[in-house]
């Protein structure tokens, strides 16, 4: 059995098709492009559909519906483009893998392997080039571009269907967790053919545990991804009720290794005798950046325990100041929660004390939260900080990447009229926030990991996604500013100027169009 989407010969990898590595130079283009009658005349960004990398009728179907819905033909256009763009451009393969690891013949077992595109956008020019633009899997970037066609999930034993795309991610992601559970970018599968990429830091970084460059891209250690993979596991049960990829292919092994992960990066930095504790991670980097690397040989900052999990880096991948990361939390907790359901339908014979450990580290998450994480503001009263240590020392800042303190409502964590979460949502999208970014052209949250003066649009989109204003004002005032920021493309990106309308990179983010497009 084949199991290669397409062949180095055929169109996706053609002269007439846009390479998976350029397709950052073709979405820059305008010329020669069908372009909206509206007032923006935003061009079609779709490549042509022998082109495609991964084809959903469910897919086409919506957007043929909301054709006649949304009447605005920039606003469509924008949608459009979005929607569909991981399928078009990000999924490179599906298949399924080896039946013993290694070599054919293959199993059942379905794989897909998902990149992010503006982070995956060229081949390196030499080995000893700096960047790391080579195809990778992040985990929390796939598990969320694949979230976007959950509306489209439905019980299915095709391998070209969506349910098979959520089924390939899941397990793809357990076999990463598996033997690198605190990395969160990955090399494609061996049976996918792709060759790996080449990141650098591999090189420059000292991490420990240390991990294999042939199956991991790279190793920084942020909650959310594992965070992540309990969400697209029970967001797939949930709409399904397909209990076959978790009872089959050892997902439960995952879940353990989850647990026991997270547990090592619950310690304190010192023991009851004054000790230095042991950690579960280290990591310093070779790097002229402070987010790419840590304090005190690879630690972090000292913690107390407070019954929070550690996180070294962001989902942005810029270190935490405070390695109790709020948003992180709140993620891992709620999803835990609902991860439990699952394990409680397996009723195999460790199932039971795995749903006892996954319920009390979720209750002594939403404690160490409550406790540590919600603090008073002199202008907001009490919000959630974004960072804390369990000394007492907080980092008050949101950042625009997920998730997010904005995005504690849209997980599920709290309900959006919670008042500390209403209070937070005020002080993130206000100058309170020193990552708030404000201008004539885009206001929204940006982060240090994009720099000063730029803000995401994916904060924008998150803040649609939680309003709760009944006017719709917010809504379409978020709206029309994406659309004024996107350069004339047509399409979100991951870094706008607020002061101008020029987009000053990620042309492909794939991330950013399928979270808009959840609108």
């Amino acid at each position: 059995m084949s199991t290669a989407r397409r062949s180095a010969s055929e169109s996706w990898w053609s002269p007439i098709c846009p390479h998976p590595y350029r397709y950052r130079d073709f979405a820059k283009q305008r010329g020669g492009k069908d372009l909206s009658k509206g007032r923006h005349r935003l061009p079609f960004q779709r490549p042509h559909e022998n082109c495609r990398a991964f084809q959903s009728p469910e897919v086409e179907a919506t957007i043929a519906r909301l054709r006649k819905k949304i009447t605005d033909p920039d606003l469509f256009r924008l949608f459009e483009n979005s929607y569909p763009n991981s399928l078009d451009t990000a999924v490179l393969w599906t298949g399924f893998a080896f039946a013993d690891g290694n070599h054919p013949p293959y199993s059942d077992e379905d794989l897909a392997f998902v990149i992010t595109g503006d982070m995956s956008v060229r081949p390196r020019v030499s080995p000893t080039e700096t960047c790391a633009d080579d195809i990778d899997l992040a985990m929390l970037y796939s598990a969320n571009q694949i979230l976007s066609y959950l509306p489209l999930l439905k019980p299915s034993s095709a391998p070209k269907s969506i349910a098979a795309l959520f089924r390939g991610v899941i397990n793809l992601h357990s076999r990463y967790i598996k033997f690198s559970p605190y990395c969160h970018a990955f090399q494609p599968p061996p049976e996918s053919g792709i060759p790996n990429g080449y990141n650098i830091a591999y090189h420059r970084n000292k991490v420990k545990p240390p991990y294999s460059s042939n199956r991991t891209f790279d190793c920084k250690w942020e909650l959310d991804s594992l965070a992540s993979f309990l969400q697209i596991s029970s967001e797939y049960y949930n709409a399904t009720g397909d209990l076959g990829p978790f009872s089959k292919y050892q997902w439960m092994e995952t879940v353990e290794i989850i647990l026991d992960t997270v547990e090592a990066m619950r310690t304190a930095t010192y023991m009851d005798d004054g000790q230095l504790a042991p950690s579960g991670y280290t990591m310093t980097g070779h790097t002229n950046r402070a987010t790419e690397t840590t304090s005190n040989d690879g630690l972090g900052n000292p913690v107390k325990r407070t019954g929070m999990i550690r996180s070294t880096f962001r989902p942005s991948d810029d270190a935490t100041i405070y390695q109790f990361l709020i948003p992180s939390n709140m993620m891992f907790a709620r999803y835990l929660d609902t991860a439990i359901i699952m394990m409680e339908q397996l009723k195999k014979q460790k199932s039971k004390a795995l749903v006892a450990r996954m319920r009390k580290m979720a209750v002594e998450i939403r404690e160490g939260i409550s406790k540590h994480g919600i603090v008073y503001h002199s202008q907001f009263g009490a919000i959630f900080a974004y960072e804390v240590d369990g000394f007492g020392s907080q980092n008050l800042m949101d950042d625009a990447n997920l998730p997010s303190l904005l995005s504690a409502s849209m997980i599920g964590f709290v309900s959006p009229r919670d008042e500390v979460y209403l209070n937070t949502r005020l002080f993130a999208l206000s100058e309170a926030n020193p990552y708030w970014m404000h201008g004539p052209v885009l206001s929204a949250i940006g982060g240090p990991h994009n720099g000063p003066v730029r803000a995401w649009p994916l904060a924008s989109i998150v803040r649609i996604l939680t309003s709760q204003d009944g006017s719709g004002e917010e809504a379409r005032e978020e709206l029309r500013a994406i659309l004024n920021s996107t350069d004339g493309l047509g399409r979100p990106s991951s870094q706008g100027v607020v002061l101008t309308k020029k987009v000053f990179m990620g042309e492909w983010d794939v991330w950013t169009d399928d979270t808009r497009s959840r609108e």
